[in-house]
């Protein structure tokens, strides 16, 4: 079953809450990030990613600065400005863009090769260190801008200097005699080509994503081989000398990804790597790694996942832990692991039409991707915790990369431009485009024109998502087309309502989608309702850290408490089970945005010198009433404390 990916310049975001996030990015984020790159954010650590094309390029002098993989912040920045354009063009953005992209251009070898870091600093170590030194890495995320700048302006300049670069590496890597039989510690080019081979058709591509994905793991290792014959040095020496080659789980090489069979090692790389292979098991038409994808999906999505639609629950490694064993204080949860798992969703709903993917999908957007941000969108979160403490962060060194308030930028600054390319990019996630039916996965509302054969459908999404529970879709096609609208009905709805032109819509429902098809006409309208009472959510048993606790839910949102509204100690707050809620707006800060209050029991004791007794000590109970706010919103006031996880009692 072909799929097609929606054309964003016939898709544009309307939406009362993302179509302002969008608007952020264009108008702060971009701009801000664009001073970021160039260094001109004060208070922030410095980054130095221009300047390191610019010396590459021999347009001036200095030594690299950054992470070794500190290029891939410029390519997220330009994809994120691609996807942008298709939105609102902006002449003087695209401008600087394309003199970017010229510096780019610049600094690449007459061999196609372009890594700032090693031209500045190692030229004679290019290729020797897969391992640890992300060249592939950052190949990957520079073709991703190079397919979307293409994509979004039409314009071939970088598009053509990434076929350039994956033309050598296609030259340098496979199982040829005078090849390298390597794959990437860093998982990223797998699916950067996959894209790049969605928009030229080229083989080779396919086929060299291909190799990097059945390789990997492989017996005599790589990792070995290349770590033997350039001495036995290390880039990294954190956790010891070569830690990263002998860790191979950590880069998910332990073994061949056909016998892996959980979600293990460094998250973000798990995502990346994964969402190239289900692009790559779709194409392919592989159910071997059809299955694969679907093994690792379920372990992680149903053992490793936290209900903000975090992923990596512990800091060493950024990694995965074992099955059920998901901290709330001492969470990594990167943001850009959530937005990998977005990707990996959005791929597997291209291969299966299954409205779990979706969920989970919607449930890292709304959550964990929203609330890397700050609203004021110069603000950022690496990590995302479920509970915070500030006064012990600032002691217990178990905490150190957890903060309490987001931050200007990160030396490792990953995630920033991430967030920002995700968000300009949501069209691609908002529907699944199949010659059969047209499947609406996120209720962002929008208007989009989608071929269908040698016609088009016009439709409307409408409403005010997540906050209010009706969705409206308007067919608005001036020619009548016969088609499927496939409509998700999300996993938190107990009791989802949809008409058509008023009256009670009757439709197939299959794997969370409702599917109704009839000849669409202009002025169609189906209503969607989706009931959003405050839900409790309690965690499954083998979760130590959320037995006798209860979670907060409305819609797509998890809720939480944050000081500013309810003291401090919050872990001495609880929830009666019988507590009802109450659903008002915000202000401020929480303008549009629905806020939960119920009531609650603090308590404390007499005695606050002893640290035990022998004898259940005096504990004064009081009512308090409990305000809980969208938990992506949370430190926007502040430090403070915060938790998602309350005692019920």
């Amino acid at each position: 079953m072909s799929i097609m990916e929606p054309d964003l310049h016939k898709l544009k975001i309307n939406d009362p809450f993302l179509g302002q996030y969008q608007r952020l990015v264009r108008e702060v984020v971009i701009p801000y990030q664009w001073d970021a790159l160039n260094d001109r954010v004060t208070e922030a650590e410095p980054s130095h990613a221009i300047s390191n094309f610019r010396i590459a390029a021999g347009l001036e002098q200095g030594e690299f600065y950054g992470m070794v993989f500190q290029d891939s912040d410029v390519a997220k920045w330009l994809e994120a400005v691609a996807w942008s354009l298709c939105q609102k063009p902006d002449a003087e953005l695209e401008k600087t863009a394309d003199e970017v992209i010229e510096l780019v251009a610049a600094a690449q070898y007459e061999d196609g090769y372009l890594n700032t870091y090693f031209t500045v600093k190692a030229p004679e170590e290019r290729w020797t260190n897969l391992a640890e030194c992300h060249e592939l890495y950052c190949a990957g995320h520079m073709i991703e801008a190079g397919v979307a700048y293409f994509q979004g302006t039409g314009k071939r300049r970088l598009l053509d200097v990434v076929c350039r670069l994956a033309d050598h590496i296609d030259s340098v890597f496979g199982p040829g005699k005078n090849q390298l039989h390597g794959y990437p510690g860093h998982p990223e080019i797998e699916l950067a080509l996959m894209r790049l081979y969605d928009v030229t058709q080229a083989p080779r591509y396919l086929n060299l994503a291909k190799y990097f994905i059945e390789a990997r793991g492989t017996q005599p290792h790589f990792y070995d081989i290349e770590y033997e014959k350039r001495g036995r040095t290390s880039y990294w020496n954190t956790y010891g000398p070569a830690w990263m080659v002998k860790d191979k789980a950590y880069s998910q090489a332990h073994q061949p990804l056909a016998e892996q069979q959980t979600a293990t090692g460094h998250a973000v790389r798990f995502v990346y790597l994964m969402a190239g292979m289900a692009h790559l098991a779709r194409l392919s038409h592989d159910e071997g790694k059809r299955r694969d994808c679907l093994r690792l999906w379920k372990n992680m999505a149903q053992r490793q996942l936290y209900i903000t639609g975090g992923i990596g629950s512990q800091s060493s490694g950024e990694a995965f832990s074992s099955d059920y064993d998901l901290p709330n204080d001492t969470v990594y949860a990167e943001s850009c692991a959530s937005i990998g798992l977005m990707m990996f969703a959005r791929r597997m709903l291209e291969m299966e039409a299954d409205g779990h993917y979706a969920d989970v999908m919607e449930r890292a957007l709304y959550n964990t991707v929203l609330g890397g941000m700050a609203l004021d969108g110069k603000h950022f979160f690496y990590v995302n915790p479920l509970e915070v403490h500030p006064k012990t962060l600032a002691f217990n060194h178990i905490y150190d990369h957890v903060k309490p308030v987001r931050q200007r930028w990160f030396g490792c600054a990953c995630c920033p431009p991430n967030i920002a390319r995700v968000l300009t990019s949501l069209g691609h996630y908002i529907y699944t485009v199949r010659q059969d039916a047209l499947f609406i996965n996120l209720y962002v509302g929008n208007d989009v024109v989608i071929p269908v054969g040698d016609e088009t459908l016009a439709l409307r999404i409408g409403g005010n998502y997540p906050w209010q529970e009706a969705v409206k879709i308007e067919i608005v096609s001036p020619s009548p087309v016969k088609h499927t609208l496939a409509l998700r009905l999300p996993d938190w709805c107990a009791a989802p309502e949809v008409s058509l032109n008023g009256e009670d819509a009757a439709g197939e429902i299959s794997r969370g989608y409702l599917y109704l098809t009839r000849n669409w006409q202009e002025g169609d309208v189906v209503t969607l309702t989706l009931p959003m009472p405050v839900r409790r959510v309690y965690g499954n048993p083998q979760v130590r850290q959320q037995a006798g606790k209860v979670a907060l839910q409305r819609g797509p949102l998890v809720y939480c408490l944050e000081e500013a509204d309810n003291g401090t100690n919050l872990h001495n707050l609880s929830l009666p089970p019988d507590s009802t809620f109450r659903v008002f707006e915000g202000k401020g800060i929480f303008a549009h945005k629905m806020l939960i209050q119920a009531e609650g029991t603090g308590c404390h004791t007499k005695d606050t010198d002893a640290l035990w007794h022998y004898d259940r000590p005096p504990v004064q109970r009081h009512p308090q009433t409990l305000t809980f706010i969208p938990w992506f919103s949370w430190a926007n006031r502040g430090e403070g404390e915060m938790r998602i996880w309350v005692d019920e009692g």
